[in-house]
């Protein structure tokens, strides 16, 4: 007999131990695994009480009781802070304020879940001895640690939903203001034009050039406006992903960009990525640019290559330019930093190309030297 009542509890802790950890949702953990264990120990209720700023509070009760917020009543507070894992109480007065209903007689046993609070598990009938927690104890333990990770998950869809809400608030915000700040640009501009072609007489050579000079600010504006709306919406817009040569994605690229006559731009055999076409483009356009825009010398050259590197293409762009000091590697990344030099950019560019090559879990960085060259190096590990 002895030992089929071995057998048995043997089984009831494999069938505790299963209960454990299948899920992640708080309530649904405590149902999963209390449940079996009052009717395994024939015990008549459980519950959980958290200790916020010395008050007991309610997070599990079955059967469903009133809410506990309860101040703790001294001798309460003295038997929670002296017990170690377990306890089993046999005056329950000590107990009732504790307690979500109404318990009269019999015995209850107190688990310490450490910081996830104290389990309390209610038998009428005394059923329940000091060998039992201890046979228990093990599966409370690992019972605690899965409340843990209830709660650590809970906080983390929590913050994952605050960030969801307020990354669309900001690029709902950012599509707002550029609607509204693009508008007023445009009414300018057109006011400019009106003034060129209406005064152009009493303007003379110098009023012309200081309208021209006000309708390249405008122009500045705008872009910086436009950037602001790309970088706020590169990880919202939908993929439309697909199969994109490379090669062929570079020969447009340098259709739409001035290429000096001194500046030769070589393409060297790039690999066919599947991605987004625009979001590659704006990569490639961005990268490219900067390359020829910061040539100094009469004879430049801009080379764009690929390597397979651990199976993922890593790009290199590498230009002969007047190169970028050391102590801007990472700020020139961020939104809205440049180099002092560079009076005609937005200070975006960059910052849009670092979150192209993160949206698709890829790394950039560069070699430079001053009066030699830059090397802009990227990875697209998830594009192949």
């Amino acid at each position: 007999m002895n030992t089929e009542n071995h057998i048995l509890d043997i089984l009831q802790l494999h069938e505790y131990g299963m209960a454990i950890g299948q899920s992640l949702e708080y309530k649904k953990s405590c149902d999963l695994f209390l449940k079996i264990l009052l009717k395994r120990k024939n015990l008549n209720a459980a519950w959980i009480l958290e200790d916020i700023k010395d008050t007991l509070l309610t997070t599990y009760a079955i059967p469903q009781g009133n809410e506990v917020s309860k101040v703790y009543t001294s001798q309460l507070k003295e038997v929670l802070s002296n017990m170690d894992d377990h306890l089993l109480v046999s005056d329950i007065s000590i107990i009732q304020n504790a307690a979500p209903f109404s318990i009269d007689n019999g015995s209850v046993a107190i688990f310490n879940l450490k910081k996830q609070g104290f389990l309390f598990l209610y038998s009428k009938k005394n059923n329940i001895s000091s060998i039992d927690l201890s046979q228990l104890q093990p599966v409370i333990n690992k019972f605690c640690v899965n409340l843990q990770a209830c709660k650590a998950f809970e906080e983390q869809e929590n913050l994952l939903k605050n960030l969801a809400s307020q990354n669309q608030e900001l690029s709902d915000y950012a599509h707002m203001v550029s609607h509204d700040l693009k508008s007023p640009l445009r009414s300018i501009e057109a006011l400019l034009n009106w003034l060129k072609e209406d005064y152009q007489e009493a303007l003379g050579k110098k009023g012309s050039e200081e309208i021209d000079l006000i309708g390249s600010h405008l122009e500045k504006m705008d872009n910086l406006i436009s950037g602001i709306l790309h970088y706020s919406s590169i990880d919202k817009d939908l993929r439309k992903e697909r199969e994109i040569d490379l090669n062929v994605l570079l020969d447009d690229v340098l259709n739409l960009q001035a290429v000096p006559s001194n500046v030769e731009v070589i393409i060297k055999d790039l690999p066919t990525i599947v991605a987004d076409k625009v979001k590659i483009q704006q990569l490639f356009q961005n990268l490219v640019g900067n390359a020829i825009s910061s040539m100094d010398k009469p004879e430049g050259k801009v080379t764009v290559s690929c390597e397979i590197v651990a199976r993922a293409p890593r790009f290199k762009i590498a230009d002969n330019g007047k190169g970028i000091n050391k102590a801007y590697f990472e700020k020139i990344f961020q939104i809205f930093q440049k180099l002092d030099s560079d009076t005609s950019g937005t200070g975006i560019g960059l910052s849009i190309v670092k979150k192209i090559v993160s949206f698709y879990g890829g790394k950039i960085w560069l070699e430079s030297e001053e009066g030699v060259g830059t090397t802009f190096y990227f990875t697209l590990p998830h594009t192949t």
